[in-house]
């Protein structure tokens, strides 16, 4: 067995992947096909991801046919897609297309891991860029191991024993010619830069590997001593100086797999300092299903709730399930030893003067409620009342009999079934 799949083999243990349904994202280069090869051979139930950026015409579509039959010849599963002409032939264009691709081709294989074949060369070249670009500590650390779905398991080989992996194997990549372009940024680290800087030190990918190893390992130190952010109280938050709000807020984008910039990190920071006296809260927008909120009290991501809550008839005692909870009803007749908080979501109750069936559902407009000693009001001003975040407002449950809310889960129950002598139900909401 090769150095170069000892490596591989070993990282798909240590990520216990062996046994995974795998995609290989397959371009058919030197990198790709070598990937590809070991995955095969290493007996993994592999399928093999080809996009066609449609950049180089007839090229691009013989690289295509020269993935198919390469798969074809070793029993490899193969799916491809091309890229319509109308997207913007850019690097950074090319690259959000192809990872959009190969999550695409996961969920249609049902897989929850994708290869690429990032190697130590392209990692010494993605650090040199962030170098000249301009990158916090973060960004020397490089290309990420696994990040989400994708995995890089070549990441600590050069391309050089690719290539020899190739040529003793006898396999014949594509060449892709756009690679030579020196136009790209990339390729001009690679061609120009890089032999140049190799000048000064022949080992100089081997120095800027090892430089990111580092920071790697120092980013890990910092990210184990600083807090969650999802776990720190508001005002511990702003008591943090600026460097360790940003780090924290860094360390919270990359937990969670978005892409983050420094304009990103500060604008969240930002966002977080403005509203740190905000009593009922603001959300700002991460990604598409995903929200952060921040009040004057709390921080914590919410979640899109696809499935809405349909409402219930409660027609006696039981146990309903609603969404993710459930509710149950059970009849009493002696009261507890002590009542429980309304923040338990228990509560002992007088049903004798209600008729079943009653409801149990989320708010509507024009609901009421007879709080305890205040008398009738609307639920609108209730819930303001009680400083309730409008995202929970949506997802709290009432029990009610029509417009009139009885229980309020977690708030409070009404006037009309407080218990006087001794309760007849206790309700209760359990998560």
């Amino acid at each position: 067995m090769s150095k170069i799949t000892e490596t591989i083999e070993l990282f798909l243990k240590n990520h216990n992947l062996l046994d995974k349904k795998i995609i290989v994202a397959f371009s058919g280069g030197y990198d790709s096909m070598c990937l590809l090869h070991i995955i095969k051979h290493l007996g993994c139930n592999v399928a093999a991801a080809h996009l066609n950026h449609n950049w180089r015409g007839k090229e691009s579509l013989e690289d295509e046919n020269k993935c198919r039959q390469f798969c074809q010849a070793h029993n490899i599963d193969f799916y491809t897609e091309t890229l319509p002409d109308n997207v913007a032939k850019t690097e950074t264009a090319a690259r959000e297309a192809r990872y959009e691709f190969l999550k695409h081709t996961a969920e249609k294989f049902g897989s929850k891991c994708v290869l690429t074949a990032h190697n130590a060369d392209d990692n010494a070249e993605t650090v040199l860029y962030r170098i000249i670009k301009g990158t916090g500590t973060f960004g020397l650390a490089g290309i990420l191991e696994k990040r989400d779905i994708f995995y890089r398991p070549m990441l600590d080989i050069y391309r050089k024993d690719i290539e020899q992996y190739c040529r003793e194997n006898n396999l014949f990549p594509c060449h892709d010619s756009s690679n030579d372009n020196v136009k790209y940024k990339r390729n001009l680290i690679r061609h120009e830069i890089l032999p140049l800087m190799e000048n000064i030190n022949q080992d100089v990918k081997a120095a800027i590997n090892s430089l990111s190893r580092v920071a790697g390992e120092e980013n890990e130190i910092i990210d184990n001593l600083l807090p969650d952010l999802e776990n720190l109280k508001t005002q511990d938050f702003i008591r943090n100086s600026d460097a360790v709000q940003k780090r924290t807020v860094h360390k919270f984008l990359k937990k969670l797999g978005i892409d983050y910039d420094r304009e990103k990190i500060e604008n969240i920071t930002e966002f977080i300092l403005q509203n740190k006296d905000s009593k009922s809260g603001k959300t700002l927008s991460l990604t598409t299903d995903l929200w952060l909120y921040v009040s004057n009290n709390e921080i914590y991501t919410i979640k899109s709730r696809h499935n809405p809550v349909i409402a219930l008839d409660i027609t006696g005692c039981g146990k309903f399930k609603i969404d993710d909870r459930t509710f149950v009803i059970e009849g009493c007749n002696e009261s507890p030893e002590k009542f429980p908080p309304d923040s338990e979501c228990t509560a002992y109750v007088d049903l004798s003067g209600i008729e079943f069936p009653l409801e149990l559902r989320c708010r509507r407009d024009g609901d009421i409620i007879r709080p305890l000693g205040i008398g009738e009001q609307k639920l609108k001003k209730y819930l303001n009342n009680k400083k309730i975040p409008n995202h929970k407002k949506s997802e709290m449950l009432f029990l009610c009999k029509d417009s009139e809310v009885l229980w309020a889960a977690g708030l409070g129950i009404s006037e009309k079934i407080k218990v006087k002598t001794k309760p007849t139900h206790m309700l209760k909401l359990i998560r």
